[in-house]
C-alpha cells in the first residue's frame, strides 16, 4: 500500500473515534494521556498497542510480527497485517481495544516548558 493511501485510511478510522486526534505531521499517531498508542510509520505500516495479552492474541489470530522501530521492538506493539489496514470496519474492534487499554493506565504527567 502506498504511504498517502496508508495515511487515508489510517485518518479515516481514527475518525471514528471523535475523542480521538490525529498528531504529528511526519509521523502520524495517536495519544491518550500522554500514551502513544498507535503509529504509522515510514513504510506505511500501521502499529497498535495492546496489553500483553492482547498482543499475544492479536499476533496470534492475525500472524502479525511484533512492531520494531529504529532496531528496537515497540513494547506491547503489534504490527497490522496489510489485509487488515485496508479494512477499516475489521480493524475498528483492535483499534478500540488500544483504546481502552490505554485509557486504563496511569495519565502520565505533561512537562510544559519553563
Amino acid at each position: 500500500m502506498e504511504y498517502s493511501e496508508a495515511l487515508k485510511k489510517y485518518e479515516e478510522l481514527v475518525a471514528h473515534f471523535p475523542a480521538i486526534q490525529r498528531k504529528g505531521k511526519a509521523n502520524p499517531y495517536t495519544s491518550l494521556n500522554g500514551h502513544m498508542f498507535s503509529f504509522l510509520d515510514k513504510e506505511a505500516r500501521l502499529s497498535l498497542r495492546f496489553s500483553d495479552e492482547g498482543q499475544k492474541e492479536f499476533m496470534e489470530k492475525h500472524n502479525a510480527p511484533l512492531s520494531i522501530q529504529y532496531g528496537s521492538v515497540m513494547r506491547g506493539y503489534a504490527v497490522v497485517p496489510l489485509d487488515l489496514q485496508k479494512d477499516i470496519e475489521a480493524l475498528k474492534p483492535y483499534f478500540a481495544q488500544s483504546v481502552a487499554f490505554i485509557s486504563s493506565l496511569k495519565p502520565k504527567p505533561t512537562t510544559k516548558k519553563k
